[in-house]
């Protein structure tokens, strides 16, 4: 193996669930054997781990941003990518090269041969992220869980800090059906010597944290909280009280309200990983620096047109949330969605609102899993959605909402991370 398209292709043959190859059974057996003919990586640098049902990808670059506003560098792991797979594994927030990319997956196909074991392609991609970051010497890694946590293939880490954004119902298919089951394996990255950072507020799941046997546990609404979040320009303007200070005053450049809940996490999950409160012009700073594409990221305006990867229903009532409450647009909306198989899609469809949007177009996401349009139609029809469009493909859905849209209107186009991942590069060919 010698070249980028070399190694997307070894990847390519190890798919076994979906484009990213999430577990599909439960064990760490494959990774720790991997890990350990290479040395094992993932010990080389602390770690603050990340899960949750929703909120991963906004906190695990919320902490990865304060965390290099002290100069640090900081190794950043998420899943999945929106275009380029490159995206998952960052040191400072710049994606791995496509040189460095082929090394470490070529890494990965040697190991394959000398031990025999076949990785999926989400733990083959894991295992060159922790090598990566290995190399590049970065001083602390920041690591998105991608399915749950107990099995998840980053879980061959040791936690210095373990970090719960909170517990929706979602991947019933591995886990469930109360979330009291789910918190049980999302707890399970919490390890002897973790500190624990748990944003989920429930009272009922408050015990499942206590017995995970992490040495320290810091809960958001006892020992840290957003004391005041308001709409801002751009964002949310948050006060934070964390176990050691109060930071009023925080720029946090996210939509939706949610995003305070996450920025608390994030900064008690950076506290506690210095064990020390963090100076106030860092804070500023680290938030500041926040991006997070495909996360109700604005593509255009008049019409105003927002991409947002809501892929299951809890994210979807936030998406809805932050679209109404927070845009509130003065014309007509209009709804361009795709989901994937093993979605409810009148879950889905009921969660995002869309009998509330005046036009609902209906896609195949473009995923090996994409959910039929047809399926879509019939759901936002049986909600009472007054005008369904059904369109084979996403540019074209696309091209059909644009060309209907007036100036004052609003598109909103979401479901899944594929379509989100589909529709950024084509919106900035027509727009």
């Amino acid at each position: 193996m010698s070249s980028y398209a070399d190694a997307l292709a070894y990847l390519d043959t190890h798919s076994n669930y979906d484009v990213t190859g999430r577990i599909t059974s439960p064990t760490l057996d494959r990774m720790q054997v991997l890990m350990a003919a290479m040395g094992d990586p993932q010990h080389a640098y602390p770690v603050i781990h990340v899960t949750g049902t929703n909120g991963k990808g906004s906190t695990t670059q919320m902490i990865s941003r304060l965390l290099m506003a002290h100069g640090l560098t900081v190794g950043t792991y998420t899943s999945p990518h929106l275009e380029r797979i490159n995206e998952r594994i960052n040191r400072n927030c710049e994606p791995i090269s496509d040189d460095d990319f082929a090394e470490q997956v070529a890494a990965v196909a040697d190991l394959e041969g000398l031990t025999g074991v076949r990785p999926s392609y989400f733990e083959a991609v894991t295992a060159a992220a922790y090598r990566w970051l290995a190399d590049v010497a970065v001083d602390v890694a920041v690591v998105e869980v991608g399915l749950l946590g107990r099995w998840d293939a980053t879980n061959v880490c040791d936690a210095q800090v373990a970090v719960v954004t909170n517990i929706g119902i979602d991947h019933t298919e591995y886990a469930g059906p109360t979330k009291h089951h789910i918190a049980v394996e999302k707890a399970g990255i919490v390890k002897s010597g973790s500190a624990v950072v748990i944003g989920e507020t429930d009272p009922d799941l408050a015990a499942v944290f206590a017995s995970a046997g992490g040495a320290s546990s810091l809960r958001r609404g006892d020992d840290f909280d957003v004391l005041e979040n308001q709409l801002a320009l751009g964002g949310r303007m948050v006060d934070l009280r964390t176990p050691t200070t109060v930071y009023p005053d925080l720029f946090v450049p996210l939509h939706g309200r949610h995003q305070g809940d996450n920025a608390a996490v994030a900064l008690t999950a950076v506290e506690t990983f210095f064990a020390a409160p963090v100076a106030g012009e860092l804070v500023t700073e680290g938030f500041g620096e926040v991006m997070m594409p495909g996360r109700f990221e604005v593509m255009g305006h008049q019409p105003l047109v927002i991409v947002d990867g809501a892929h299951n229903a809890p994210g979807a009532d936030t998406c809805a949330s932050v679209f109404f409450d927070d845009f509130d647009p003065a014309g007509r909306r209009i709804l361009v969605v795709g989901c994937l198989l093993g979605r409810d899609p009148r879950d889905m469809l009921s969660a995002l609102r869309a009998d509330e949007f005046d036009v609902v177009i209906t896609c195949t996401a473009p995923s090996s899993r994409g959910m039929a349009a047809g399926e879509l139609t019939a759901a936002a029809r049986s909600l009472g959605c007054e005008q369904v469009v059904e369109v084979p493909d996403l540019p074209r859905a696309i091209d059909r909402a644009l060309g209907v849209a007036a100036p004052d209107d609003a598109v909103l186009i979401t479901g899944s991370l594929s379509v989100v991942g589909a529709a950024r590069p084509y919106l900035r060919k027509v727009l």
